[in-house]
């Protein structure tokens, strides 16, 4: 069992198909909006119905703003490394450290040679490739960059521009040596499912971490990336079925082979929400709650002395805090009375364990993120509407995108956002409030009340949906051509109110109770 403690993180591999451009960008906008970490495309410079990598790849991070951008792999032997060390360099610099570099051999020589490279045994094409990394690290460095290789030959390059962020240079390698250089030169490994499937990838991870220790780094070094394909239905098999069962598969890849970035091979936009949305999130859970556990059981006498419980030294005040009610209210009225809302009164001399501590604390962290992502969807629509004082013509609202690309991407992050909090609502309906029924009788009333507000909040984000269909729809523009945000404003408005009054006031009645009787 292999897991190096890297965060999980997703992407995307669409076809750089040179008849679907706008399918192409579109699909990488949505990776962005939907939270995704990587839009990676493929490079063939001799294959005629693809575009250019490099170019696609420029034109995606200019359009985006979150994700970053790969080749998957650059074709060595048709990329001159001073070139591509520069190009990188500049692409991560203009966008604010959003570039990583993957980097092959090469393959296909007879059409790499009809593109006028130069064919290379395989053995030359490791050497080649070697030679590559030490001229682009040189690149990116301070001074002057000499390399006599075999196959590179630089003398007093002037070094230059360097990077944003520290880029990642990925190999994608299969074959022993190539796996021992990953292992000694490498920022990442990067196989891809067909030439490297799921069960051999314990094998080729060991050679990959035999090779770091002989080099003097420890095997965590080594970020593992996968170019995964699958389906979404009800088969049986690795990615054939449920986002469930994607999820669970993934974080056994994470955990045992130490898998930790999965680049989704699709041109399917329902594919790449359902990617984000159920996929992503259900599998970083899954790894979290493991490592945690693990972690907990590494440490066993810590834990016993936690859980003991009885001795009141081990024992404090709740530490968490319920986030105030600030009592501002955008709309004219919110879809429920306030003050009619049930109270539990609690006594203020509860101590609890630093187990029974970090339950409340949980909700917390996720009520938090809700208020961040909806004050991020609040300034994505103060953006728009910013844009809509040149209706027409070219803008740079949101990465220079249209009015109407705009409103596509105010809906796509919308509809995400949704999504996660009608989520997060069910979860608790289904499981949190049932258990802390059982638990605690007298909760009852607080907890009817947590869950009808729970309804309304579904009624409103439905109201969101509703003003964002007629926004991008040809009802959504007045007599003079002009887009109506109000009803949306509206909406989001409405949703801003309800929601933090909601959470203000779940967290004020149950973070007690979560410390007393837990999540589940």
């Amino acid at each position: 069992m292999t897991d190096y403690g890297h965060e999980l993180q997703f992407g995307i591999f669409p076809t750089p198909d040179a008849s679907q451009a706008c399918q192409t960008i579109e699909l990488a906008k949505l990776a962005d909006v939907s939270g995704l970490d990587l839009v990676t495309v493929q490079d063939h410079p001799y294959q005629a119905k693809h575009f250019d990598a490099w170019t696609l790849l420029s034109v995606i991070a200019a359009q985006t703003s979150a994700v970053r951008v790969a080749p998957n792999v650059a074709n060595l032997p048709l990329r001159s490394p001073v070139v591509l060390a520069r190009s990188i360099a500049t692409l991560d610099r203009l966008t604010g450290g959003r570039v990583e570099l993957g980097l092959g051999t090469g393959a296909f020589w007879d059409a790499i040679v009809a593109a006028g490279g130069e064919r290379l045994a395989p053995k030359e094409a490791v050497d080649a490739l070697i030679e590559a990394i030490q001229v682009i690290r040189g690149v990116w460095g301070t001074g002057s960059v000499s390399v006599d290789g075999k196959h590179h030959h630089v003398k007093g390059l002037h070094a230059g521009p360097s990077p944003a962020h520290d880029v990642g240079i990925w190999l994608g390698a299969y074959k022993p040596r190539m796996l021992r250089v990953t292992g000694r030169l490498a920022d990442g490994w990067i196989p891809s499912m067909g030439y490297a499937d799921h069960a051999d990838l314990g094998g080729m991870n060991a050679a990959i971490d035999e090779a770091a220790v002989a080099a003097g780094r420890g095997p965590q070094a080594i970020r593992r990336i996968y170019n995964v394909v699958g389906r979404f239905g009800s088969e049986s098999g690795f990615l054939l079925g449920t986002p469930g069962n994607w999820a669970e598969q993934l974080a056994t890849l994470a955990l045992d082979e130490g898998m930790s970035t999965f680049i989704l091979g699709t041109d399917d936009p329902t594919v790449v929400r359902r990617f984000a949305d159920e996929v992503a999130p259900a599998a970083r859970e899954l790894v979290a709650q493991e490592r945690a556990l693990l972690a907990g059981s590494a440490a066993p006498a810590e834990r016993t002395e936690v859980s003991a419980g009885a001795n009141s030294e081990h024992r404090a005040p709740l530490a968490a805090t319920p986030t105030p009610d600030d009592g501002i209210r955008l709309s004219s009225a919110v879809p429920w009375d306030e003050s009619s809302r049930p109270v539990i009164q609690r006594p203020n001399d509860d101590f609890y364990t630093p187990e029974q501590q970090a339950q409340p604390q949980h909700l917390i962290d996720i009520h938090d993120q809700l208020r961040a992502e909806l004050e991020q969807l609040r300034d994505v629509l103060a953006q728009v509407r910013q844009g809509q004082l040149n209706v027409g013509a070219a803008r740079s609202v949101i990465n220079t995108m249209t009015m109407r690309q705009n409103n596509w991407t105010l809906g796509a992050y919308c509809e995400s956002y949704c999504r996660i909090v009608t989520g997060h609502h069910t979860l608790e309906d289904r499981s949190v409030f049932r258990h802390l029924r059982r638990s605690e009788p007298k909760l009852a009333d607080v907890l009817d009340r947590l869950e009808e507000e729970h309804h309304v909040i579904a009624d409103v984000l439905e109201q969101v949906d509703r003003s964002l269909v007629e926004l991008v729809a040809d009802k959504g523009y007045d007599v003079e051509g002009e887009v109506k945000f109000d009803d949306l404003q509206a909406a989001i408005d409405l949703l801003t109110d309800t929601l933090l009054s909601h959470l203000a006031y779940e967290e004020r009645e149950l973070l007690h109770p979560l410390a007393q009787h837990g999540l589940s």
